[in-house]
């Protein structure tokens, strides 16, 4: 089925089958942790992938056994080719996924359902609505909240991503998780992670830990089920019996999983990023417009992939600035 999945295997024997590929860094809404409060430098149009351009290199990484594709911005569908991509896309023997705010999604469930895009993934960090402005900067709740459920009753696979701050919205795990009551959606808590502009400290992790004490103090441990962790698993997951869906933690920081780590990124202008804390880049798309083969280049920066977080082993390792010097998340993808 694959031509040579030998260049999307690193040096620790991981091989790579999921490709998440930014399509803009543009956003319509401006998430603290994400972005910083002045905005980023939008990246000159003429050095972003176009749409063929997107299609181009997606295909070259499904030859070589890519066969997940997630799409993420920025805000993808806020990109005026979007259905033009996921059109092309879908040609590709490679299943489709999105993550997105949700607050356009409504326009684009027809497409969705036309090029078979199942899975959507959600960013949803709060369930007050003053809470939702004061950290998307945006009043865009409602609007949030009713493309979900829409979602839902179209019958797409949801996951609501929770990234939790400790002071914020940490206080709100178990009404997140009783979300799941009667909703079938997979709820997932995302550690608070270091990017450029969003004033990180350890102090605002809530670790794995954390989150289960609140949950067993409040549903009682007999009532916790842990589930069977998936292939190359990112979420270790939970259910509340009787519940219609689940929940499960992200724990990045504290408890990483790198150990199965099946995923490289493509940035929006074209730079293939080994690892999301990586701050070593491979350009993939100057290559590509000199008609030169970009294989030799996926291959060196897989080989060059660290066993864990690019180096990143310890909680000090995360303070010192120096050592992830990295981009702001807007400008990587989620």
């Amino acid at each position: 089925m694959s031509k040579n999945d030998s260049i999307l295997t690193d040096s620790y024997g991981r091989k790579h089958n999921y490709l998440r590929i930014s399509l803009t860094e543009k956003c319509n809404l401006r998430c603290t942790y994400c972005m910083p409060a002045n905005g980023v430098p939008l990246t000159p149009k003429s050095h972003l992938m176009t749409a063929d351009e997107v299609f181009d290199i997606a295909k070259i990484f499904v030859e070589n056994g890519v066969t997940k594709i997630r799409l993420t911005g920025g805000e993808p569908l806020v990109r005026k080719d979007f259905t033009d991509i996921l059109k092309h896309l879908s040609t590709l023997p490679a299943k489709l996924s999105i993550t997105t705010n949700a607050v356009l999604l409504d326009r684009f469930v027809y497409d969705f359902k036309t090029y078979d895009l199942q899975d959507i993934n959600i960013s949803l960090d709060t369930l007050n609505p003053e809470k939702f402005q004061l950290i998307t900067r945006r009043n865009e709740f409602q609007k949030t909240y009713q493309n979900i459920l829409l979602a839902l009753e179209d019958g797409f696979n949801v996951k609501i991503n929770v990234v939790l701050m400790k002071g914020f919205n940490d206080d709100e795990i178990v009404d997140l998780i009783t979300l799941t009551k009667n909703l079938p959606i997979s709820l997932r808590f995302i550690e608070f992670m270091p990017f450029d502009g969003n004033n990180w400290n350890k102090d605002k992790l809530v670790s794995q830990e954390e989150i289960l004490n609140q949950v067993y103090n409040h549903f009682g441990s007999s009532e916790i089920v842990s589930l069977k962790n998936e292939d190359n698993f990112t979420s270790r997951n939970f259910k509340i019996k009787g519940f219609e869906g689940q929940f499960g933690i992200i724990s990045t920081v504290t408890n990483p999983f790198c150990d199965s780590c099946n995923r490289v990124r493509l940035t929006a202008d074209g730079k293939l990023k080994n690892c999301l804390f990586s701050n070593n880049e491979t350009n993939l798309l100057t290559s590509l417009r000199n008609n030169e083969s970009i294989e030799p280049l996926i291959q060196l920066a897989l080989f060059k992939k660290k066993a864990t977080r690019a180096g990143l082993t310890t909680i000090e390792a995360f303070n010192n600035t120096e050592l992830h010097n990295n981009r702001s998340m807007i400008t990587i993808g989620g």
